[in-house]
């Protein structure tokens, strides 16, 4: 947003020269600013929102592991969660008593991994009972009191690996089951699943369900037993890839290996681990088992966020054998390869912080030091100058003549402070208003000049010059409003009156700007009735230029919120957008005179801003902003309520509201590029924020040049290297980068040097002409201006260029010219010789060598010569074959090899088409063409 800087007026100075009030000073700044040193070198560190915790029954397996890690990847993503892992080992009361730690340390939500369902259920129920979300993961507990269950359904992991038995013994055969720790939910329902699975099947005998290793025991020894003793067994089915992997040991141990088929669970990848085993024939297949971690993570940011959830959340499975293992065993080396791109990323980004933050502390401490350098020199100067002081105490006269001295300095320098600050009221003035002027006298200059005027045309015209007449009435009231401030003659006229509809009437004429530019734009208030002491008239220019200016920098579907509420004692208005925002200084000087920040300055909303400030204080109250660069703004007003604050002469009877002409844009936007191909006039640029101006010069010039158009300067340039434009027509205050260092930069450039600019501004002085002239202006034109003789001014400006192509073109290296464009002509004519004897040497090798795409040279070329490439190329191998066979003896063949030519037979057609004489002709006349 636009704001302005603040304005000093004589006899307001807060500081004075005088040193022994700044030595009384300097103690008292240099502690503020140890402090500030202090605080800026401290580290923030981010406020954790949420804390969970996470108790896992063991740490020791690689699911558990991977579970784990899933959970840390996806809580990387929510960097305010604390998250408290506690490992039990394997042993239930360990886990007990862990959660019970996890309850101690006020945890938001907890994840637990049971090692067994019934020792674990009290103390889950006891959690969930305490109002804390429960998420059992992989296992479940022995009772229904959670908030979510996130894993997989393990009955049905049995089954997958039972229908998939009955396939590999076709129906008969003897199996051998070794289960989970015993207890376990996943140890019975992966049982049950397998036998419901192979029950319909009499053929298919499960032999006997051994106890997985659990307890410091072993089911190798029993498993050598029974495949020793029963040599029918041709399958065993492992509740887990690790125990799959086992069992396969003692078969091979045995020499069994490949007679007897083996299923396993989990599908793990990496070494070692299911799918890896399944891939290398270890095994004949695993039931892929997923860990469920980052389902567990977002269910729990869900419930903490307070946003839907499922309660049953189940985890698909499926079976890897030898047809899907090579796929997935491709895709988890992909994903294994993308997530330590990602660590590798985000480890850099780590770096890259710790680097950001020392950097930023040395910074801290090198300008505090700099700071108290610089004030223990002043306080030593002040001491200096004391000590000077105390030896001339008895020349009272000479003391007298110094104070005097220095009273006159400081008359003269706020003279010279109000001076200045006139100066530079004027200069805004003159800008604010001659863009008004110029939209005010430019259509009506041409509705004069033309015969016959179209309806449309002339609507479209008053239009315009009433938009802008009002635009020029707001500011002169301004300026007055302003004025009698200044002069302490603006008075309070209040009277008790319903905010709540003066607000709403506020906003009602509005509301076609609000639907036009699609913006939600609504009063949010409780308060039907909301009596109030003020001044409608005051108020209304309040409230007018704050929603004027949220309408202004809210994007279109933005919105623009009115609050309307009682605190205490005040009542409190808040217009709240999601506008481009203020940065922190523009912030600071919301309310200050003539401050515009990053922004052009703008008069209006300057004074605007300002003046609001001054009126809410006429009214007891207070005005204030909260704003961030890219989030929106927030004004708030607050008013007292009652009229014990008012004077007598503040106070009337009653009161009309003054109402505020609301600006509404009939005109759609200016498009950024607006191109009718074949003119003969050329392209012309147009950079110009103002957008009725913009529009304007698009369509009264649009007529005889290709328009592009811009509204701020880094467009303007990027659009210049884009389309490389005969014409440049630019503002001088312009947001990004103003008209002058525009100038500059096209001029500075090689491949833009040559293209003409004219600025368009409404600084005549003769410094700010001398000034665009300097920065390579070819014309400087002053707003309000005449259309005729800007049209003109162009039309001479291309005609000079093409005079200069002419002489450009008229020998290879001339000697006049702008110096930039000789300098270019140069480096490409010695280009050219450099590689004249080289046959493939062509526009694609003479480009890159330039450093300019093909279109750049081509329209370079053509805007200085009036030729394209090829004919400058052919121009010079021209040349330097004519000196050759003038100047030399040598033979035909060498010259047409030292220009280029494949051949002598091809050089001869050449030359003799451009010379309609053969070389040897042309060695042996007296005078050459």
């Amino acid at each position: 947003m636009n704001f302005s800087t603040n304005r000093l007026m004589p006899g307001r100075s807060r500081w004075r020269s005088d040193p022994a009030i700044v030595g009384r000073k300097v103690p008292l700044l240099l502690l503020v600013m140890v402090w500030l040193l202090m605080g800026g070198c401290q580290l923030t560190t981010q406020k954790k929102t949420f804390r969970i915790g996470f108790s896992q029954r063991t740490q020791a397996d690689t699911w558990r592991k991977t579970m784990l890690e899933s959970m840390n990847r996806e809580l990387s993503f929510s960097p305010d969660v604390e998250f408290i892992v506690k490992d039990a080992q394997g042993q239930s009361n360990k886990q007990v008593q862990q959660i019970q730690e996890l309850i101690d340390q006020e945890i938001d939500l907890l994840i637990v991994s049971p090692n067994a369902a019934q020792p674990i259920t009290p103390i889950v129920e006891k959690v969930y009972q305490q109002g804390i979300p429960v998420i059992v993961v992989d296992r479940r507990t022995a009772s229904d009191q959670y908030t979510a269950y996130v894993g997989a359904n393990n009955v049905e992991v049995g089954r997958t690996a039972g229908v998939y038995a009955r396939a590999l013994l076709k129906s008969a055969g003897n199996v051998v089951e070794i289960g989970e720790s015993p207890g376990s939910s996943a140890d019975n329902d992966r049982h049950r699943g397998f036998v419901d699975a192979i029950r319909p099947f009499p053929g298919i005998r499960l032999v006997k369900k051994l106890e997985g290793d659990w307890d410091k025991r072993s089911f190798a020894a029993e498993l050598t037993r029974l495949l020793t003793t029963t040599p029918a067994i041709q399958l065993i089915f492992a509740q887990n890839d690790r125990t799959a992997l086992k069992a396969h040991a003692v078969c091979k141990q045995l020499g069994l290996e490949g007679r007897v088929k083996i299923i396993g669970v989990d599908g793990l990848p990496g070494a070692n681990e299911g799918i890896d085993l399944v891939n290398r024939g270890i095994l004949d297949a695993t039931v892929l088992y997923p860990t469920g971690g980052k389902e567990a993570v977002r269910t729990a940011l869900a419930i903490l966020q307070k946003q839907p959830f499922r309660r049953e959340n189940r985890l698909p499975i499926t079976l890897i054998d030898s047809s899907n293992v090579r796929i997935m065993k491709l895709q988890n080396e992909k994903v294994i390869e993308q997530q330590a791109d990602i660590e590798k990323q985000s480890q850099r980004i780590n770096d890259l912080t710790r680097t950001y933050a020392s950097q930023k502390n040395t910074l801290y401490i090198t300008l505090g030091s700099l700071i108290v350098a610089i004030l223990l020199a002043i306080w030593g100067l002040y001491l200096f100058r004391t000590k000077q002081n105390a030896y001339q105490t008895l020349e009272k006269q000479n003391e007298e003549i110094l104070k005097q001295k220095d009273q006159i300095e400081v008359v003269s320098q706020q003279a010279r402070l109000a001076t200045e600050e006139k100066l530079r009221f004027y200069s805004y003035i003159s800008h604010e208003f001659n863009t008004p002027l110029s939209l005010i006298l430019t259509p009506t200059e041409d509705l004069l000049a033309k015969k016959n005027v179209s309806p449309y045309d002339l609507k479209s015209s008053l239009l315009l010059v009433q938009k802008n007449a009002y635009r020029l009435l707001r500011l002169v009231d301004q300026m007055l409003d302003l004025r009698k401030t200044d002069a302490g003659k603006l008075r309070l006229r209040a009277s008790e009156q319903d905010l709540a509809a003066f607000v709403r009437d506020i906003i009602s004429d509005f509301q076609r700007k609000a639907e036009k530019q699609r913006i939600d734009l609504q009063l949010i208030t409780d308060r039907s009735v909301q009596p109030v002491w003020f001044d409608a008239e005051k108020l209304d220019k309040v409230l007018f230029n704050l929603l004027s200016n949220a309408f202004k920098y809210t994007p279109k579907g933005g919105y623009i919120h009115v609050r309307l509420d009682q605190v205490d004692q005040q009542v409190r208005i808040q217009v709240d957008d999601n506008g481009e925002g203020m940065t922190p200084e523009e912030k600071d000087h919301a309310f200050d005179l003539f401050f515009s920040g990053t922004q052009p300055y703008n008069l209006a909303k300057g004074l605007g801003l300002a003046l609001s400030m001054e009126f809410i204080e006429l009214h007891r109250g207070a005005i204030g902003v909260q704003s961030e660069k890219g989030r929106g703004t927030t004004f708030t007003i607050s008013l007292p309520l009652g009229s014990d604050h008012l004077d007598e002469t503040e106070r009337v009877s009653t009161a009309t509201r003054h109402r505020t002409l609301v600006e509404t844009d009939d005109e759609e936007e200016v498009v950024p590029f607006l191109s009718q191909p074949g003119k003969e006039a050329g392209t012309l640029l147009v950079i110009e924020d103002n957008d009725d101006l913009r529009l304007f010069l698009t369509n009264r010039l649009g007529t005889e040049f290709d328009i592009v158009a811009e509204k701020d300067g880094q467009k303007g340039w990027e659009r210049a290297l884009e389309t490389i434009p005969d014409l440049v027509i630019s503002d001088i205050m312009l947001p990004t980068m103003d008209g002058l260092q525009l100038t500059q930069r096209i001029k500075a450039d090689l491949r833009t040097s040559h293209i003409p600019v004219i600025l368009l501004t409404a600084k005549g002085q003769i410094e700010q002409r001398i000034e665009g002239t300097r920065a390579g202006a070819d014309a400087y034109i002053t707003k309000p201006f005449n259309t005729t003789y800007l049209l003109e001014t162009l039309r001479t400006t291309l005609a000079n260029r093409q005079k200069l192509q002419q002489r450009f073109a008229s020998d290879l290296l001339p000697q006049l010219g702008n110096r930039n464009e000789k300098k270019f002509l140069n480096e490409l004519t010695a280009l050219i010789e450099r590689h004249l004897g080289d046959p493939s040497f062509g526009v694609e090798m003479l480009s890159r060598e330039m450093g300019l795409s093909r279109v750049q040279l081509y329209r370079k070329v053509q805007a200085l010569l009036d030729m394209n490439v090829m004919d400058y190329l052919t121009e010079i191998r021209l040349k330097k074959s004519k000196y050759l066979l003038r100047e030399t003896n040598k033979p035909i063949a060498e010259i047409a090899e030292e220009t280029g030519f494949n051949s002598p037979a091809y050089f001869t057609t050449f030359f003799k088409q451009h010379t309609k004489r053969t070389p040897s002709e042309y060695r042996k006349s007296p005078v050459s063409a």
